[in-house]
């Protein structure tokens, strides 16, 4: 991947603005980012700012030619070797049963639970952040009860969440991204981890593609993106759960918790748990398993004289 020259950014946004802006953006065809992030500037007045990366100034220019990006500030960014600096700046991450580390910190691993070793670089999700880490902790809680063996996830990013629970169960998981470096990514940290034969990672947009079609229902899915993707999602995630499923989302904010809350409920799903760090919300829903009549027998479709 090259490396990004110039950024484009639009400050002062509120929080819900900068992931409204950042969904629509990456739907649009004319835009061709390298990446877009979305950073907190001033916590008590709740402002953001949306980030676009570029390879070249031209492209930024160009990009400013949409109307959303008019206001736009475009910098270049000085030469400096980002992911050596963010590595510097992580330091590993207990989760429950899992310890994730970068590269830089293998001689701190502890024994017993699960290592898992991701590096900051070109995909989201390094697990340092709330959300990854929130999905981890649920991860942990659900493995006590049960061992699942369908197993999706849906944005993977660097794929932390797709090979935790390979790792954890030893059952396969599909790892689906829009971006093709984050399925690349998935891939090297599946292969570091020991669990590459378990991951199936590839591009897809949605859950219409083949692989997570072709699979049937699955008995747990991991959703860590944005909240407005969520919603757009919440009737084929619904969908996809088997009965006793869980279904792990995150990337949402303690002020959109409700919203979600409210979207899978909708959906037929029952809300089992929250996990909250910082500003950042967890949130597990469940499908409830079919009750069966007395003597064992599922209640089958009552058939009307007449009817087909």
């Amino acid at each position: 991947m090259t490396e990004a020259r110039f950024t484009l950014t639009l400050p002062a946004l509120s929080h819900d603005g900068a992931n409204d802006l950042a969904w629509a953006l990456e739907e649009n065809v004319r835009l061709d980012t390298m990446a877009i992030a979305i950073n907190e500037t001033d916590e008590d007045k709740d402002l953001w700012e949306l980030v676009l990366y570029f390879g070249s100034e031209a492209e930024a220019e160009d990009a400013r030619g949409l109307d959303e990006l008019r206001e736009g500030l475009i910098s270049p960014m000085p030469q400096q070797d980002w992911v050596r600096q963010s590595l510097e700046g992580l330091a590993p991450v207990s989760a429950g049963r899992f310890f994730l580390h970068g590269s830089h910190d293998r001689n701190r691993r502890r024994p017993g639970g699960i290592a898992l070793e991701i590096d900051a670089g070109t995909a989201f999700g390094t697990g340092h952040h709330g959300t990854t880490e929130g999905c981890l902790i649920a991860l942990d809680r659900i493995l006590k009860r049960r061992t699942p063996c369908a197993i999706l996830d849906v944005g993977c990013g660097t794929g932390v969440l797709a090979i935790a629970a390979a790792k954890a169960t030893g059952r396969p998981a599909l790892a689906s991204d829009i971006d093709p470096e984050a399925v690349r990514v998935t891939l090297t940290n599946a292969s570091l981890n020991g669990v590459k034969p378990l991951i199936g990672s590839f591009v897809a947009r949605g859950l219409s593609h083949p692989r997570i079609a072709g699979a049937g229902r699955y008995d747990l899915i991991f959703a860590n993106i944005l909240a407005r993707p969520l919603v757009a999602l919440s009737t084929g995630l619904a969908r996809a759960l088997k009965p006793g499923g869980d279904l792990i989302l995150s990337g949402l904010t303690l002020e959109q918790m409700r919203w979600i809350e409210a979207t899978y409920e909708s959906r037929g799903l029952a809300l089992a748990g929250r996990i909250t760090r910082g500003n950042w919300a967890t949130l597990v829903f469940t499908r409830a398993q079919k009750k069966k009549r007395p003597g064992g027998r599922t209640p089958g479709r009552l058939l009307v004289a007449g009817s087909r």
